[in-house]
């Protein structure tokens, strides 16, 4: 496995305290984190780290193709290190995002109409709930009929 520093040195970003360290949590915690969870994780090992700083290396990440930034969430942008081809799945009650293998590849519709349009990212993103929140819902909905 290819180490933090050497991920960003391959993705063309010179490396710094604070962007291996970002780079390694998100390569080590495959959970999507945001901005404040990322923060909260690191900023104990560096004191010095600011949300401001964590903001603008995310920002750089994903200008240079490092990582995806997800939009999935509509309160905030969450990341992702893990860069093969994948889709997400957004649970409604518990906020978590899953990794979603995909079976067929997503293509870019080549028409007449997109024939000029020069794609370089695909996102594919789910939303309903995870089976932990499914089974909550179906067990609080089945103990309301009983009742």
């Amino acid at each position: 496995m290819v180490t933090a520093k050497q991920y960003l040195i391959d993705n063309g970003i010179k490396p710094s305290v604070q962007r291996i360290a970002i780079m390694k949590y998100l390569l080590e915690h495959r959970t999507h984190p945001t901005v404040d969870e990322i923060y909260a994780k690191l900023q104990k090992k560096i004191p010095t780290l600011s949300k401001t700083t964590i903001y603008n290396t995310l920002k750089v990440f994903a200008e240079k193709g490092a990582i995806l930034s997800l939009t999935i969430d509509e309160k905030m942008v969450r990341f992702d290190g893990y860069k093969q081809r994948h889709a997400h799945f957004r649970c409604l009650s518990c906020d978590k995002i899953f990794d979603v293998v995909l079976d067929n590849d997503v293509e870019f519709p080549l028409n007449e109409e997109t024939k000029d349009f020069k794609n370089i990212e695909t996102h594919v993103y789910h939303r309903g709930y995870c089976p932990e929140c499914a089974s909550k819902i179906e067990n609080s909905l089945t103990e309301e009929i009983t009742e």
